[in-house]
């Protein structure tokens, strides 16, 4: 609700009051939001309460509005609501680590996001197991220098199939194998690519949540006013022209009637 009601400008303390007054009094989550609201009407940010709420909130989307709040950054606040409402969406149906991995990352390469800080979040999501945490923070460490298509492929089943096939005998994983052969396989074919490529072609073929892309403003609403304002002139200007040929403009209506200054009694 929230996110849908941004655009219109609307105070973000008035639209959690409404979105308090809409929930469900049998749950908990009005506690949260005056919690919220308390934090954004004293400290005018809610990011800090995010954090604390842990059991309603990942620590990847409070580190999302935490950048969005950040005075010193670009990253658009609406822009965030509209990428945790889609996360949200795809934590409610059946997630993968895998799904979620590449939705958290496309976000953070999308909207030039901190990897350093936007990574150590993804790691603290309880979605992640040990294996998969630990891999984070390995990409976390190695990011810009290997790229991402790599660190997929070495980490999926199509990597240890093929390694079993060159060697002719069943090989043994080293490590924890957490993506499929498809992600493998496509991660091959995206090698040394752009990486936004490489997240089309998972969400195309494995139908993995594609992140939100800034939408361009709407500039048709403003058109017609526009164009009211500037046929008006146009016609004040054609008045004057016809004024002009018929013996001269009469100037003395644009005067004030009263003079510059009160006359003397």
């Amino acid at each position: 609700m929230v996110g849908e009601r941004l655009p219109e400008n609307m105070p973000l303390q008035e639209l959690l009051s409404q979105a308090r007054a809409e929930l469900l009094a049998t749950t908990k989550l009005p506690m949260a939001v005056d919690f919220m609201l308390s934090e954004l009407l004293h400290g005018g940010a809610f990011a800090p309460a995010m954090d604390r709420l842990k059991h309603y909130f990942a620590p990847f989307q409070a580190f999302l509005i935490r950048e969005a709040e950040s005075e010193r950054g670009r990253f658009d606040f609406r822009m965030a609501m509209v990428i945790l409402q889609r996360e949200a969406e795809y934590r409610s149906s059946e997630p993968s680590p895998q799904g979620l991995f590449l939705y958290q990352f496309e976000s953070l390469c999308r909207n030039r996001l901190s990897y350093d800080r936007g990574m150590a979040a993804m790691a603290g999501d309880s979605v992640y197991d040990e294996a998969w945490r630990d891999w984070i923070l390995e990409v976390r460490r190695q990011v810009g220098l290997i790229d991402l298509a790599d660190m997929i492929y070495v980490r999926s089943e199509h990597f240890w199939a093929r390694q079993a096939r060159r060697m002719d005998e069943p090989v043994e994983p080293t490590r924890p194998i957490l993506f499929g052969d498809k992600e493998g396989k496509i991660a091959l074919a995206n090698r040394r690519k752009d990486p936004l490529y490489f997240f089309a072609a998972l969400q195309r073929h494995l139908n993995y949540p594609s992140v939100p892309r800034p939408q361009p403003i709407d500039e048709s609403k403003h058109l017609l006013p526009q164009a009211l304002r500037r046929l008006e002139r146009l016609e004040a200007r054609i008045k004057l022209l016809e004024e002009e040929q018929r013996g001269g403009i009469d100037i003395t209506k644009f005067y004030n009637p009263h003079g510059p200054f009160p006359q003397d009694s």
